[in-house]
């Protein structure tokens, strides 16, 4: 379990939102809710097995270079910081892709980890120039995903994507361009790859 931390003079509200709804929240979100759409009881199995390389292994990863004090959180704000991490967690995502094609998983979870892979690809390639934003990616790429499979009424979950670009410019880590577009990046790339695997 996370413990949200906040720095002194910021807004504790944009703290929780920022830790509470990070990339790996909607990972999992999207591995369970679109793996039980898939298959049922073995669609989450295979989720949670794209969500091991897509979400655990990263994580772990971000926290053992926290404990070395190769970054200083688990957000990891400075862009050299982040092209290491990002090149990591593309090679941990492939190697999940990898795997579950040749267990013969659904086409459905192999097309959620690779629409994953792919926006993270879009993410590095923008990331030596521009801080663009990962939290506002994930979210909006995840509502889009939830989005295909479950209908168009979880296109009202898009407020909750609004919120966590919010949280993201309050906590100063990144300006409202960064978000808006990462909003777009990972919505129109999760989206179109999504569609196109599955």
């Amino acid at each position: 379990m996370t413990t949200t931390i906040t720095r002194p003079g910021e807004p504790r509200a944009a703290r929780m939102i920022t830790d509470g709804l990070d990339p790996k929240t909607w990972i999992i979100a999207d591995t369970i809710l679109i793996g039980w759409h898939t298959s049922r009881l073995a669609g989450i199995g295979w989720g949670l097995l794209g969500c091991l390389f897509a979400a655990v292994v990263p994580l772990a990863f971000i926290t053992y270079g926290i404990r070395r004090g190769r970054w200083a959180d688990r957000h990891v704000g400075q862009r050299q910081q982040r092209i290491i991490v990002m090149t990591f967690i593309i090679a941990s995502v492939a190697t999940g892709i990898l795997l579950l094609w040749a267990l013969s998983a659904p086409r459905t979870m192999i097309a959620l980890i690779a629409a994953m892979l792919v926006t993270l690809a879009a993410l590095l390639a923008v990331t030596p120039a521009w801080k663009i934003s990962v939290h506002a990616a994930v979210s909006s790429g995840s509502v889009a995903m939830l989005a295909m499979t479950y209908g168009p009424w979880v296109l009202l979950a898009y407020p909750v994507v609004a919120v966590v670009g919010w949280s993201r410019v309050e906590l100063r880590d990144h300006t409202l361009a960064q978000v808006l577009a990462g909003a777009a990046v990972g919505g129109a790339v999760a989206a179109s790859t999504f569609a196109q695997v599955r």
